[in-house]
């Protein structure tokens, strides 16, 4: 497989991790050769939190070279805008969970509150596809990351992964009550 490189940021307490240890999962079920690198350090304060993976052939470091992931996932608008301009390529595609959680610059009023136009703008300026997904009748705040994994897969965003792994994916990591609640909302969102 060619090298794909995959940038997910978010805020702490989103389930950045959980959706990055799917995917690099998923990958890896694919037979895909595959490494990663988190960040969790902030993940307690609510600060960013961000996780690297690269797929493919030929790859000798999880980390991502500056504007070289070829997908970003975000958790947040103001994550998904920042990742956008530093981490994605053009041409690249991102796809971010349209909630804010806002950075202590914005509720300082230091800051203004990053727009979706300004999103819309970046991606339009560089070629970028971007899908913005936001569910309001979600039973627990918590699941955005498995509506987001779901539009990722329901768009075949990440080359070579079927649905299958990530659902072994998803049952390597999750059992009892929570992995049947993510995996019924996940399933649903894959036919909305």
């Amino acid at each position: 497989m060619k090298a794909f490189s995959i940038y997910l940021t978010g805020v702490g307490g989103q389930g950045i991790g959980l959706i990055s240890e799917i995917i690099l999962r998923a990958a890896d079920h694919a037979g895909h050769p595959v490494k990663s690198v988190d960040t969790h350090g902030l993940a307690q304060r609510g600060g960013i939190v961000v996780s690297q993976i690269r797929i493919g052939d030929k790859i000798f470091s999880p980390i991502i070279p500056a504007g070289q992931a070829d997908l970003v996932i975000s958790l947040e608008r103001h994550e998904a805008f920042r990742a956008a301009g530093t981490a994605l390529k053009d041409k690249g595609c991102l796809i971010y969970y349209n909630t804010v959680w806002q950075p202590l610059s914005v509720r300082l009023n230091q800051t203004a509150e990053i727009e979706e136009s300004y999103i819309q703008d970046l991606c339009r300026a560089r070629g970028i596809q971007v899908i913005s997904v936001f569910h309001a009748d979600l039973p627990d705040i918590r699941m955005q990351n498995m509506a987001m994994l779901s539009e990722i897969h329901r768009h075949r965003m990440i080359p070579d992964i079927d649905l299958e792994h990530y659902q072994t994916a998803m049952a390597d990591l999750m059992s009892g009550t929570m992995l049947a609640e993510n995996r019924a909302l996940f399933d649903k969102r894959l036919t909305a």
